[in-house]
C-alpha cells in the first residue's frame, strides 16, 4: 500500500452517527471497530477507529475520544499518514517530531502496527500509522 495523508476526527461518543452520515455524503465502505474489540471496557460502544473509503478516492478516518483523553471542540482534527513504508514514514516522522511535542511515541501497538502522535512545531496535530505486513 502507497503511503496515504487523510483527516482524522476526534468526536465525543458519536463518530459511528457521524461516519454513518459522512458515508450517505460520499457513499463508499465504511469500517468500524470498537474500543471493546481491542480489550478496552470503559467505553463498550465507542468507536476505536473507522474509516471511511468512498468510490471516488476519498479517505476520512475518526474515533471518539478515548476514556480519559480530553475532548477540546476546534482542536479534534488531525492529520493521519499511514502505509505499510517503515522507512518513508519514519522519515516523515523524525521531520514532524523536531521543535515538535510527542504526545505518543511511535511504537508497536495492541492492534499490531506501529503508531504514534506528534503536535509539530506549527501547532498541527499529526498521526503516523505504519502497517506490519
Amino acid at each position: 500500500m502507497a503511503s496515504r495523508l487523510n483527516p482524522y476526527i476526534s468526536f465525543n461518543g458519536d463518530a459511528k452517527q457521524a461516519m454513518e452520515f459522512y458515508q450517505t455524503v460520499f457513499g463508499g465502505t465504511l469500517d468500524m471497530n470498537t474500543f471493546a474489540e481491542f480489550g478496552q471496557p470503559d467505553a463498550p460502544d465507542g468507536i476505536m477507529h473507522s474509516q471511511l473509503e468512498s468510490d471516488n478516492g476519498f479517505t476520512l478516518m475518526a474515533s471518539d475520544t478515548p476514556p480519559g483523553m480530553e475532548y477540546n471542540p476546534g482542536t479534534n482534527i488531525a492529520v493521519s499518514l499511514s502505509g505499510d513504508d517503515g522507512d518513508e514514514l519514519k522519515g516523515y516522522w523524525e521531520k514532524l517530531t523536531d521543535g515538535g511535542i510527542v504526545a505518543m511515541p511511535l511504537e508497536k501497538q495492541m492492534w499490531g502496527d506501529e503508531f504514534g502522535m506528534v503536535v509539530d512545531k506549527f501547532g498541527i496535530s499529526w498521526m503516523v500509522n505504519i502497517t506490519q505486513v
